[in-house]
């Protein structure tokens, strides 16, 4: 008897990658047996985040693999309609490509009007009806409740890419690393899942022969790492970035990021809002106050609505603390 392929999900044990790293047959067994008049199935391909460019790869060498991989999803899940939800950029490069790929298929492309937030599942369901591009309430979940109310799959470019490796099976536990920065040989290498972040940078002749750090899972929300710490794998969204220590200024630095906030958010919340705007404009003044910035981290961390206000302290909190600030 053939194996279905949320079975054979199951096996590989894939996760979403998209940064949640939810098991993907998880979430399609959850749709699957979810009642509703309709489903729905939606490739996220927002990708906003500075220094993560794997889905344009991806696009670029892969897009039979994605679209077949959702063919699976809409027979898996009983869905009669998909959206392929593309950034501005991708849909412009990638939109005619697609088209031609997907020809019968009730897939449609919907091009990205909101910011780096409507890569969050929930803002971007917002979007595709045309509402305000913020984050809903969870729960109820996509799974059961996604667009327009109907149980709603929601992966990442990547995700689909894997699930059609895993049908034909040819999966082997690989991922897709975009590795940028201070690096003589940056862009996105396919390697294997769990080697260590030293492994990547050393494989891809990218372990740099001066004092620097890292920052992992996108160059606005994501960690910093020191040379000695680097024995663990990439997590989240697979983006290695590479900062010369010697060349590059914390306060400018952490100025890119806030700006980067402040420029993506909703507005939705007061803590994040509020939070983001104040780090700021202290930042803007050069000032780097540790109190007022612990009270800002402590509110968004604990009352922020979504995972962006939640996830801002993260960059900061590492660089103080590695860089000794």
């Amino acid at each position: 008897m053939e194996m279905n392929i949320i079975e054979k999900l199951k096996i590989a044990e894939l996760k979403g990658r998209g940064g949640a790293a939810y098991p993907t047959w998880m979430k399609w067994n959850l749709v699957k047996e979810a009642q509703g008049e309709k489903k729905y199935v939606v490739c996220n391909a927002s990708e906003g985040e500075p220094g993560v460019f794997k889905d344009k790869y991806i696009f670029e060498h892969y897009s039979e693999e994605v679209i077949n991989g959702m063919q699976l999803a809409m027979e898996t899940v009983s869905a009669e309609e998909a959206y392929i939800f593309l950034n501005k950029e991708y849909f412009e490069l990638f939109g005619d490509k697609l088209k031609k790929i997907i020809k019968h298929l009730n897939i449609k492309l919907f091009k990205k009007q909101g910011h780096y937030l409507s890569g969050e599942e929930t803002t971007l369901l917002n979007e595709l009806e045309w509402k305000r591009p913020e984050p809903r309430l969870k729960p109820p979940y996509p799974v059961t409740n996604g667009l327009f109310d109907y149980p709603t799959l929601v992966n990442n470019v990547e995700t689909f890419y894997c699930v059609s490796k895993i049908d034909k099976d040819e999966y082997k536990k690989t991922r897709f690393y975009s590795i940028s920065g201070d690096v003589k040989n940056s862009g996105v290498f396919e390697l294997v899942e769990d080697w260590p972040i030293k492994k990547v940078l050393e494989e891809t002749k990218n372990w740099p022969k001066i004092d620097f750090f890292v920052q992992v899972d996108g160059g606005a929300s994501g960690e910093i790492f020191l040379p000695e710490e680097l024995d663990c794998p990439a997590r989240g969204n697979g983006a290695i970035i590479v900062y010369d220590k010697k060349m590059t200024d914390p306060m400018q630095l952490m100025r890119k990021w806030a700006e980067f906030f402040v420029k993506n958010n909703c507005d939705k919340c007061t803590p994040c809002r509020e939070g983001v705007y104040r780090l700021k404009e202290m930042l803007d003044q050069d000032k780097l106050d540790k109190k007022i910035m612990e009270e800002l981290f402590f509110a968004m961390e604990e009352t922020a609505f979504c995972p962006l206000g939640k996830g801002v302290s993260r960059p900061f909190k590492s660089l103080i603390e590695k860089l000794k600030l």
